[in-house]
């Protein structure tokens, strides 16, 4: 599987070691090109999952602000729910295109 935003790969790991959540894919963080993120600041707070913090996107002289979020602490009934640690786990949006 693969994030891609302005033709950059911006995470790549095989289907097996990803996590699918609220239709989300969510990459390891070894997975994920660290070179091409920005911390952002941001933070949301999801009544299950806990408080995400988001990364910004840069590809070339591009930005795609707040493209990318993971849960540092997830809490541990959305853990037990979906069945997998996914801590720091990356998931994308905003343009950036998730496929196999």
């Amino acid at each position: 599987m693969r994030a891609i935003w302005q033709g950059e790969v911006i995470a790549e790991a095989p289907k097996d070691q990803l996590i699918y959540i609220e239709q989300n894919w969510y990459f390891p963080q070894g997975a994920v090109r660290r070179d091409l993120l920005m911390d952002s600041g941001t933070t949301t707070i999801c009544p299950w999952k806990g408080e995400a913090h988001y990364y910004s996107i840069k590809v070339d002289n591009e930005i795609n602000g707040d493209a990318a979020w993971y849960y540092p602490e997830p809490k541990e009934s959305a853990i037990s729910s979906v069945k997998q640690d996914f801590s720091n786990y990356v998931a994308f949006w905003r343009g950036v295109e998730v496929k196999d």
